[in-house]
């Protein structure tokens, strides 16, 4: 299982706020974000030999790529363009593929991933905190939700790899 199986609520906002979907940006296209983690997860399936761990990572991937696609409809919504890339003072730090850590070594990829997840948690529950809209809140605890999957996933893997090599 790769994310919950609750549904995932309705994309929609309270009211345009151009902050908010700066927020959201954060979270879109950022170091630490679903692009990053998209990109990321993609290439560590193209470099791992283990065909489970392959499709484990593929499959994290596409969920990812669907938290982007929620975001970036709520972005749209709260005001401002999705783009590839994080605002701030009215100028584009963009998003690049510098942010993927092309590491491949199997256990380095998955500390990686790990600290990549808490961060992204982390991040997540700090929007959750700051953004007074009920529909962004739940979607990002929804979001959460399939985040705290991927982290236990990957520990599962991080804990069979050390028995193996132990």
């Amino acid at each position: 299982m790769y994310e919950n199986n609750k549904p995932y609520p309705e994309v929609l906002v309270e009211r345009r706020n151009p902050y908010y979907a700066k927020l959201l940006l954060i979270d879109y296209a950022s170091n630490c974000s679903e692009d990053t983690a998209i990109h990321e997860y993609f290439y560590q399936s193209l470099m791992v030999d283990d065909k489970e761990l392959s499709e484990t990572l593929m499959q994290i991937s596409k969920v990812e790529m669907h938290h982007l696609r929620l975001l970036g409809k709520a972005i749209s919504l709260l005001g401002i363009k999705p783009v590839f890339g994080v605002l701030g003072n009215n100028t584009l730090t963009p998003w690049t593929s510098k942010y993927v850590n092309y590491s491949v070594k199997v256990e380095d990829m998955l500390k990686i991933d790990i600290k990549q997840e808490k961060t992204a948690i982390d991040t997540y529950q700090k929007h959750i905190k700051e953004i007074d809209d009920r529909y962004i809140k739940a979607l990002l605890e929804r979001i959460v939700e399939d985040e705290i999957i991927h982290l236990k996933t990957l520990y599962t893997y991080l804990k069979k790899l050390k028995v193996v090599n132990a």
